[in-house]
């Protein structure tokens, strides 16, 4: 069987590499291939992950991939992920996340794949809730606040289009916010543990720069979510759309004060506004209740070991580079 992740050099693309390649202890012939622009291997560094080099944005790689290939199972992961780029350049977020995925199902489609397909989505349609709204179920109406969101929700939409036009086995996930080691430094979780290890290493003074403390989202490791995805397409139903998440809202303090039990040099918080978002939701949290009773998925890594992991890589990260 030929698997091939979109974004494999990502975050989660790397550690959905990283769970695929131990199934082939079991199953020997699983081929796990690759697709992103960067020429690196995903973090990971995996030798049995093969890698194809190119841009999903345009339509001749993309055809050219899917023909050559024929993979049975596609997670399509790549997009630009940071909500903050979305409102800098938002064109570019809706061009990237929109084209890409347009171009693979295409693709799939002229090939009469008979793949099956996962759409990853994301939180981020839901947008502006309210406390009646909480926790959300996938009936939940979507008020995107964010260009990232609405491109998101085309992403969702287009995948739940193809399943009706083509009869192609597509599943839709909206993960919550997924965090852990490798994260990109611009995001919350893995910003604060960069800047604690750094404090360790004296290389910043002990103050860790915050912005908003009070919002609640539902964190989950990227460990268990791609565990997830897994389960998504081999139990999930085709043409239907699964939230995946912890089910319990945490507020960022949390976070903080959980890098505080676990440093080896006490610091003071220090609030910056640049780091103020232009429209953000003060609660968010799921109902895994359909995904749960499609696949039996709970996730299973407490979030205090998802955080000591990740200050640890942190930790490893800058003694390497110096």
């Amino acid at each position: 069987m030929r698997v091939l992740i979109t974004g494999v050099s990502g975050f989660a693309g790397s550690f959905l590499a990283d769970a695929l390649v131990a199934q082939k202890q079991t199953q020997p012939d699983l081929e796990v291939w690759g697709v992103s622009q960067s020429s690196e291997m995903p973090r990971n560094a995996n030798a049995q992950i093969h890698l194809a080099r190119g841009d999903l944005t345009d339509p001749r790689f993309t055809a050219n991939l899917i023909s050559k290939l024929s993979p049975d199972r596609i997670y399509h992961l790549a997009a630009q992920a940071f909500v903050p780029i979305s409102w800098q350049d938002p064109w570019a977020t809706l061009e990237n996340n929109i084209r890409a995925q347009t171009n693979l199902l295409h693709a799939a489609a002229q090939n009469r794949s008979r793949a099956r397909i996962l759409i990853v989505a994301s939180q981020e349609e839901y947008g502006r809730v309210t406390p009646a709204d909480l926790p959300l179920n996938e009936d939940t109406p979507l008020r995107p606040d964010s260009p990232y969101g609405v491109s998101k929700i085309a992403q969702d939409y287009l995948g739940l289009q193809y399943f009706i036009s083509h009869q192609m086995h597509i599943v839709r996930v909206r993960p919550f916010n997924h965090i852990g080691p490798r994260q990109n430094e611009r995001f919350v979780a893995a910003n604060f543990a960069k800047q604690v290890a750094e404090i360790e290493a004296g290389l910043r003074a002990p103050k860790l720069c915050v912005g908003n403390l009070d919002a609640q989202r539902d964190f989950t490791d990227v460990r268990d979510m791609v565990r997830g995805y897994i389960l998504a397409l081999e139990r999930g139903i085709a043409g239907q759309v699964y939230n995946i998440g912890s089910g319990k809202p945490r507020t960022i303090h949390a976070l903080v004060e959980t890098y505080q039990q676990l440093t080896r040099v006490p610091f003071d918080i220090e609030f910056d506004p640049q780091r103020m978002r232009p429209s953000d939701t003060p609660v968010s949290y799921c109902d895994t209740t359909k995904f749960y009773q499609a696949t039996g998925w709970e996730p299973e890594i407490p979030f205090e070991q998802t955080l000591e992991d990740t200050l640890n890589y942190w930790r490893a990260r800058i003694q390497r580079d110096g």
